[in-house]
């Protein structure tokens, strides 16, 4: 199953129009905070930390990346879905519902 994703995920990524994403700054500095946050749960678990507080940052990690996920959705809905509708490009739609899929999972 993880080949198939990585063989969507690549389908996603042949997209035939110009990107303008508004909220790039936004996802970048929540992924850095995201790296960080994970960074910090790795050297919890290397520190043999309680197994309850690592599930909960892990959680935590886990919430900062769907809240990401869900930035990105929106402003590609609102920029890049927008356009290709505008273009009758069904083939965006139809990307879009493959990365929802993968995302959702």
């Amino acid at each position: 199953m993880e080949e198939r994703n990585k063989i969507d995920a690549e389908d996603i990524k042949t997209n035939h129009h110009a990107h303008y994403h508004t909220q790039s700054k936004e996802v970048i500095n929540r992924l850095a905070r995201a790296i960080g946050h994970l960074q910090k749960v790795k050297a919890m678990v290397e520190e043999g930390e309680d197994c309850s507080e690592v599930l909960i940052q892990l959680a935590a990690v886990k919430s900062a990346l769907n809240g990401t996920g869900k930035v990105i959705l929106k402003d590609h809905i609102e920029h890049c879905i927008v356009h290709a509708i505008k273009e009758g490009d069904q083939k965006e739609l139809e990307e879009l519902n493959k990365a929802i899929d993968l995302f959702i999972k």
